[in-house]
């Protein structure tokens, strides 16, 4: 089941995104001494990541950070590139950070590069995961229909023309042909696995993907949709992304 929490704009939602993660990395890391966490980027994180980095009461140094997806292709300097933008609004601002394992997407040998890091991940079970949905219901970069039963932790995806032209409209690339085609990603069954999700999810355009999500079959058409199957998922929307529900639970 999904806990959903109702903010009354972006910047509320993301603080109270940052405090619910916030506090589940405090509590892993009281538990055992650690934490391993998995970040999102994108527009709807961007209130989310700076209410994070302004948390004072996490020691840094016992975190260890993924992040669920990257483009092929992109290096590092790109201004669209998942690792310039967590380096910029995450890891540059907590330089106590244990850890950040980022995605490769340039790597010469992709899949030596998804094998390094689902080795890596093996190593560390993940205790807090923070993602968004996008407009089409995608799951990091998982786009429907998704594979609910991925074998691996990260593989090699395509990108649908929904998930594309969302890019370009955020901003990130100058045409539609400069989005590209293929990104590597984190798969649905390791973000299931995950001990507790935070979803931080703004704005009108995600209005129609937050109703598939919550109130449709579970399917892989919306592929969000499998949180409803997590023990632990806690979504927070403001009055636009919430603006299509009809239901005041999301199962």
């Amino acid at each position: 089941m999904i806990q959903i929490y109702n903010a009354p704009d972006k910047t509320a939602l993301g603080n109270a995104a940052a405090a619910l993660g916030g506090d589940a990395i405090r509590a892993a890391i009281a538990a055992q001494g650690r934490a391993n966490i998995v970040l999102a980027t994108g527009m709807s994180q961007f209130e989310m990541l700076a209410a994070l980095v302004r948390r004072g009461d996490i020691d840094w140094s016992r975190v260890v950070a993924f992040h669920l997806d990257e483009y092929v292709g992109l290096p590092d300097s790109h201004p669209a590139s998942f690792r310039r933008y967590l380096n910029e609004r995450f890891v540059s601002l907590v330089p106590a950070l244990g850890a950040f394992h980022p995605i490769r997407g340039d790597a010469p040998d992709l899949a030596a590069e998804v094998a390094r890091l689902g080795a890596l991940i093996a190593r560390h079970p993940i205790d807090v995961t923070f993602a968004g949905i996008g407009e089409n219901g995608h799951l990091a970069f998982n786009d429907p229909p998704a594979d609910f039963d991925a074998a691996e932790p990260f593989r090699v995806v395509s990108l649908d023309e929904r998930c594309r032209r969302q890019q370009l409209g955020e901003g990130w690339f100058p045409s539609f042909d400069d989005v590209p085609r293929q990104a590597i990603s984190m798969t649905v069954p390791q973000i299931m696995k995950s001990a507790f999700v935070v979803l931080a999810v703004p704005d009108s355009r995600k209005a129609e993907a937050v109703r598939g999500t919550l109130e449709g079959p579970v399917t892989p058409m919306v592929p969000a949709s499998i949180l409803r199957r997590h023990p632990a998922c806690h979504l927070f929307l403001d009055p636009q992304s919430g603006a299509l529900l009809t239901k005041a639970a999301g199962d």
